[in-house]
């Protein structure tokens, strides 16, 4: 069997996407796994299936790179609006489902998608961290030395640690630039690295950042080692009309084959 699929990348946070409208396709943990690995496969952070719904214009399926159903992918999101927009399934704008609920997005030019995120209702503050819970689980910490961190080790063992058992969460390190702009360095868990950035992490930390005063701004500048994403929101109480912009790009197309 032969299937075609688009690999996209949202600020370096890459992606296969496949067409599935037809509902013909069925990936075992295990061979998603074997596609997503950037050795022996196409390589990805994530795995996209784009499939219709009575409801809304279409739904997003997403697996991390271990091959599991994953919680909302912000930078995913984006990149599979776009995928509609080339399809010709959306013209300018979308509502789509996604794994925690109907999104909104617009096409800003064949290189920028918006994607409105859910209301943030919860955070919790910590003596030495952040945790907030962004369609993906974020743990969110202050570095000055950014560009030393082991991201990789460090977060393995945040991950890991009992206080997110069994479930694990997602690590962001953070670092004040200006009033207007973080450096972010995010460790996603499924693909248990760190990646070139993560549009729910990017979320997360401009809002962490927003709630600790360390900024008075509401629409905030994130600079990942992928490219930069814009975090927008309306703060009365509680966080509203969060949405998180940034680049993408259709990087190539190809055939899987079985």
């Amino acid at each position: 069997m032969i299937i075609k699929f688009y690999k996209y990348h949202g600020a370096g946070n890459d992606f296969i996407i496949l067409d599935d409208r037809e509902f013909n396709y069925s990936f075992s943990i295990k061979k998603i796994k074997e596609i997503c690995d950037r050795k022996n496969g196409i390589g990805s952070d994530g795995f996209i299936l784009l499939r219709n719904h009575k409801k809304y214009d279409f739904e997003m399926i997403y697996f991390n790179s271990d091959g599991k159903i994953s919680s909302m992918c912000g930078n995913g999101g984006r990149c599979i609006v776009h995928f509609a927009y080339f399809l010709k399934i959306i013209k300018s704008s979308t509502v789509f489902l996604a794994i925690d609920g109907p999104h909104e997005a617009q096409i800003i030019s064949d290189s920028k998608v918006i994607l409105k995120m859910n209301n943030i209702d919860e955070i919790l503050k910590f003596k030495n961290y952040t945790f907030i819970d962004s369609g993906s689980p974020h743990h969110i910490i202050e570095k000055s030395k950014i560009d030393l961190i082991d991201v990789k080790q460090i977060g393995s063992k945040i991950r890991y640690s009992k206080i997110y058992s069994p479930n694990g969460v997602n690590v962001n390190f953070i670092k004040k630039t200006s009033s207007k702009e973080f450096m972010v360095r995010t460790y996603e868990r499924g693909v248990e690295d760190e990646t070139l950035s993560c549009g729910s992490g990017a979320v997360a930390s401009a809002i962490a950042m927003h709630s600790k005063g360390r900024t008075s701004q509401n629409k905030i500048k994130i600079k990942t080692l992928g490219g930069d994403l814009v975090v927008s929101f309306k703060f009365n109480k509680t966080y509203s009309g969060v949405t998180l912009e940034g680049p993408v790009k259709q990087v190539f197309k190809g055939e899987i084959v079985f």
